[in-house]
């Protein structure tokens, strides 16, 4: 595989979660080595997609550019969930206000417009990080792990005391095709008792039932019901796989969750770069009998 950037650009106008505002952001193509760049297109100002410019987890994974602190983008991880699993190594994302456009608070409206921009392929060898060896975050009963497999998966559990979720478990063994169809699709969810609060303190001023399942005391309030019978855990796996694009490359190795949450994520993605527990590989070297099995597989998944 070599490195894969959009064919095109492409722009799409939705509303932020949080202030309500229209948001209009604009996907471009960028060349082999960039990487992903987010831009503040209104301020004039770049942020890498880079680890140390995650300035904030809480409900939502948020950049900033610590040069220019009124620079912020948040909600990025369920953009960059469609760019992972469409294997975007190369991409500059800009908007025009400080948060990802919310959509219908999945990830599919991302996936039709990558498929609106097109995908090419750039002359430059593709990296994959493969995990060697495992690590692990915890949070008392709550924790992260990744370690070493032959192809991507996941693997995640949640425990919410509310009889429309309580014990879920979901295992997605990573392709582009199971994605959109077991994952992309999967909504955000909320209680109506956090998003009272949460507008009280004014946030969460674009959030209504069209792109947030919104849960009372009782169950849902969504007229619609469910998309999955196990909606929230694949959200989970959804914002589990943008989080990880912070890695800075796709990833070969298995990640398992129990409650897991932005900032575990965050957490787990440090801890794999600073331990140095990956090799990097890349399909048109010659790898070892083993990174040819991974790579093979991962090439056939993608």
């Amino acid at each position: 595989m070599k490195q894969r950037t959009i064919a095109q650009q492409v722009e799409l106008v939705g509303i932020g979660l949080h202030k309500g505002v229209p948001v209009k952001m604009v996907l471009e193509p960028m060349p082999a080595g960039s990487g992903i760049v987010f831009r503040r297109s209104d301020l004039g100002v770049d942020i890498p997609l880079e680890p140390t410019n995650v300035i904030d987890t809480t409900m939502a994974t948020t950049l900033g550019n610590r040069t220019s602190p009124q620079a912020k983008i948040s909600t990025v991880e369920h953009l960059l969930s469609a760019i992972s699993a469409y294997g975007i190594d190369n991409l500059k994302i800009s908007i025009d206000n400080e948060e990802i456009p919310i959509m219908d608070g999945s990830a599919i409206a991302h996936c039709m417009l990558l498929d609106e921009a097109g995908i090419t392929e750039l002359e430059a060898p593709k990296p994959f990080m493969r995990i060697t060896k495992e690590v692990k975050v915890q949070e008392g009963p709550k924790f992260v792990k990744i370690s070493p497999a032959p192809l991507l998966s996941f693997d995640f559990s949640i425990d919410f005391a509310h009889p429309a979720i309580g014990k879920q478990h979901y295992n997605f063994a990573f392709s582009k095709h199971a994605y959109k169809e077991q994952i992309a699709k999967a909504r955000t969810f909320g209680f109506l008792q956090e998003v009272n609060y949460l507008r009280s303190i004014g946030l969460a001023k674009g959030g209504n039932l069209n792109n947030c399942i919104v849960l009372d005391e009782h169950g849902i309030v969504n007229k619609e019901g469910l998309r999955y019978e196990e909606e929230f855990v694949r959200h989970k796996i959804l914002d589990a796989m943008g989080d990880l694009t912070f890695l800075g490359m796709s990833m070969v190795g298995a990640y398992q969750a129990c409650m897991g949450s932005h900032k575990l994520n965050a957490q787990v993605v440090q801890k794999v770069l600073e331990t140095k527990s990956y090799e990097v590989v890349h399909l048109n070297l010659t790898p070892s009998p083993q990174q040819a099995k991974s790579l093979e597989m991962v090439h056939a998944y993608h």
